[in-house]
């Protein structure tokens, strides 16, 4: 398999539905051991099964990323269960839509709090044991709108906006010791997240868009496989790649 992941030891936050579910079972076929977190235990258990049903080893953890010790939960059942780390998906993520006058501070704490620091948080327990052994991938899930903004989601694009910038500085500090950080900012992507965003802001959404329509999980989860493989991720550094269905072009 030319994008193996056979004997990588990887969590996936955020894992029991949308892009993370896909991206653990994308994992899962290329034949990493898994972490699978995520604060739903019964979606959760259901995205388990499935990757065990694909011949994967998974450990499900039921954590909120959006408190500090939910956040290294992940890492640190890793740690216990395959006596350390190799791939970090910072994936869990949550999105709420409102104009910036109507904010109010708590949702924009808790913006920044599950989709920004949870991100650092994680990384930060993880990169110790990534740096002691000279091998380690951080795949961050951004968005395009932290590139280009969106009306009502001011909260958001802020947040994942610092992801990518997050994603860049680490990079610059790592990438010497074989620690390869990166970031992917989808489009607009039929998953749970955006249940919350109005029906008009969805049909309008996708007739900006140059497919002409939201991508699906499936679509997205491949280019975390690209980035957490050997030798295929092995020159993307402070990288943010964009399957956006073209709403993007850097």
């Amino acid at each position: 398999m030319i994008f193996s992941l056979k004997g990588r030891r990887a969590l996936v936050t955020g894992a029991a539905s949308g892009i993370g579910a896909a991206i653990a079972q994308a994992y899962a076929n290329a034949g990493a051991q898994l972490i699978l977190a995520d604060r739903d235990a019964t979606r959760l258990s259901t995205a388990a099964d499935t990757c065990r049903a694909l011949g994967a080893e998974v450990v499900e953890c039921v954590a909120d990323v959006g408190c500090h010790e939910g956040a290294q939960a992940g890492i640190d059942t890793c740690i216990e269960a395959f006596g350390g780390i190799d791939i970090l998906v910072n994936n869990a993520g949550m999105l709420t839509q409102a104009a910036c006058v109507d904010l109010t501070q708590a949702m924009w704490d808790d913006m920044l709090r599950v989709d920004l620091t949870s991100v650092f948080v994680a990384s930060q327990r993880a990169l110790p044991h990534m740096l002691g052994q000279r091998w380690g991938r951080i795949i961050n899930i951004a968005s395009q709108l932290g590139i280009k903004g969106g009306a009502e989601l001011t909260h958001y694009a802020a947040a994942k906006a610092g992801v990518i910038g997050f994603t860049k500085s680490l990079a610059l500090e790592v990438g010497k010791s074989n620690v390869l950080v990166n970031a992917i900012a989808p489009g607009p992507i039929e998953t749970p997240l955006v249940d919350g965003i109005s029906q008009d802001w969805k049909i309008a959404k996708a007739k900006e868009l140059p497919l002409g329509r939201f991508g699906r999980p499936d679509e997205v989860a491949p280019v975390a496989v690209l980035l957490a493989s050997d030798p295929g991720g092995n020159l993307f550094v402070g990288q943010t790649l964009g399957p956006n269905s073209g709403d993007v072009m850097p």
